[in-house]
């Protein structure tokens, strides 16, 4: 599987580290209840088929959203999580 870097091209998956789904990035607001805290760290949703995923470069250092298939395995895109940088 190739995942398209924004800043080194298009790189082999075992130079990535994956970190999660990208619903990491949406926190519950500074005041939100503790169940809300809880649910955002504990439950994840194990999708089959087209996801929103974190990614960091190890060869760059770069963390990437990537719009990936969990079934097929093919990469839509990736964009810097700064939203700089789009990649195709």
């Amino acid at each position: 599987m190739l995942i398209p870097c924004p800043l080194c091209g298009p790189r082999d998956r075992r130079e990535f580290y994956y970190m999660g789904a990208a619903e990491y990035l949406e926190r519950p607001g500074p005041d939100a209840a503790a169940e809300a805290w809880d649910a955002h760290l504990h439950l994840r949703a194990n999708p089959a088929g087209r996801t929103r995923d974190l990614w960091q470069h190890e060869c760059c250092g770069a963390w990437l959203v990537v719009e990936r298939c969990t079934v097929t395995h093919r990469v839509f895109g990736a964009r810097l999580i700064g939203g700089l940088t789009d990649a195709a």
